[in-house]
């Protein structure tokens, strides 16, 4: 930990024991109460975005939670990883004093993403570049004072948003995950936490494209679990207003893209283990406009209209049976969407409901867990809660 950054936590531990307003646990509002995670193995990760500068203690139930992953750090051209916001240390330091109301949690650094993969395949790309892109990590996780790493690199052998890529990021995306296990442990080994060891762990696309790119079957081996990417299954840039994260395959004839269940599927087939495999959920909601008024545009064209994405706490405040929005349920696809025929604006999302059948389908596959995308989105809290009373009752 380095001097400013312990400097600062101190400073934020003094002040948070002024501070009452820690969230609790529906069934216990003893402002003292040190949660103990529960029993079960199910794991509940909350991605949370690092651009934000009014993260405060409030704004968490650390309760419901058994991961964070902080988003994002970069990767350099060199392999060096750096923090992005200037903002990192003091939401770190937010973020390690929700350990005092769950001991249990774990923070973990995020590293890439979408507009931050650009340099993967180099750091991948050579036993020393691996090598220097490993000790690198170790150093922030040193520095910050986290529990592991979750490589998001979107995606091995893929342009994605303009990164370079390679054929060979298949065998390398291996090799940097076995490299970086190595000084994990190291690392743990050296602070004397065996029994506590540095997580990594991944985020991985959904697609049977991205099994294609890498070696899972071995890759997994490295990995503590694995993040599916179980949404997107539509986007901006899809010409079709379609279900964005549906567990199932809808029945509509016109059905395109994939579902939660075929992606699980093929990750299991590839030969996975199904308890390392982490369902993704989304907080989040898409749209279009100009979406033809057939089926209650669902699975229609909109091939000029507006598109965008929309947080749950919005679609609750303005868009669910409000302001001209209807919410249907597609009973196959287990997933809701919302229409507006003035408007001709379709949006897809998850909900309370659609949660309950995908913490029902975690149970009964053996999976890991959930993860979501991203905490902001619903500060509400209702999808947390339907996530966490779906996994522990």
């Amino acid at each position: 930990m380095n001097f400013h950054f312990q400097n600062l936590f101190l400073t934020f531990i003094a002040g948070l024991i002024l501070f009452s307003g820690i969230k609790t646990s529906e069934n216990d509002k003893s402002k003292n109460r040190v949660y103990k995670q529960s029993e079960t193995d199910y794991k509940i990760i909350g991605y949370v975005a690092g651009w934000r500068s009014d993260w405060t203690t409030d704004k968490f139930d650390a309760t419901k939670l058994t991961h964070i992953n902080y988003a994002f750090a970069d990767v350099l051209d060199d392999g060096q990883v750096v923090s992005i916001h200037e903002q990192d240390a003091y939401n770190f330091a937010v973020l390690d004093s929700l350990k005092l109301v769950n001991p249990d949690l774990k923070i973990l650094i995020s590293l890439g993403g979408w507009t931050r993969s650009t340099w993967f395949s180099d750091a991948a790309l050579t036993e020393e570049s691996r090598r220097s892109f490993a000790e690198s990590a170790v150093d922030f996780v040193k520095e910050f004072g986290v529990d592991g790493v979750d490589i998001d690199w979107e995606y091995p052998g893929s342009p994605g948003a303009g990164n370079v890529f390679r054929a060979v990021d298949k065998e390398n995306f291996t090799l940097v995950l076995k490299e970086l296990r190595k000084h994990l442990d190291k690392q743990s080994r050296i602070e004397g936490r065996e029994d506590d060891p540095y997580l990594l762990t991944i985020a991985t696309g959904a697609s049977r494209g991205f099994l294609e790119n890498t070696e899972m079957h071995k890759a997994h081996q490295y990995l503590d679990f694995i993040n599916l990417m179980t949404y997107d299954y539509h986007t901006g840039g899809s010409p079709v207003a379609g279900h964005h994260t549906n567990l199932y395959p809808s029945a509509s004839i016109h059905y395109t893209r994939g579902s939660a269940d075929q992606s699980v599927q093929w990750f299991i087939d590839a030969g996975i283990p199904s308890d390392k495999l982490v369902l993704g959920v989304a907080f989040y909601g898409r749209y279009w406009s100009g979406v033809r008024n057939t089926d209650n545009g669902l699975y229609q064209f909109a091939p000029n209209g507006d598109r965008g994405s929309l947080s749950y706490d919005n679609l609750r405040d303005n868009y669910i049976n409000k302001n001209g929005f209807t919410r249907y349920w597609d009973s196959e696809a287990k997933a809701p969407w919302l229409w507006n025929s003035d408007t001709q604006t379709f949006v897809t999302y998850d909900d309370e409901k659609s949660l309950h059948h995908k913490t029902h389908y975690i149970r009964a596959r053996g999976l890991g867990g959930a993860m979501f995308w991203e905490y902001s989105q619903n500060l509400g809290g209702e999808l947390l809660n339907a996530l966490y009373e779906g996994l522990n009752d």
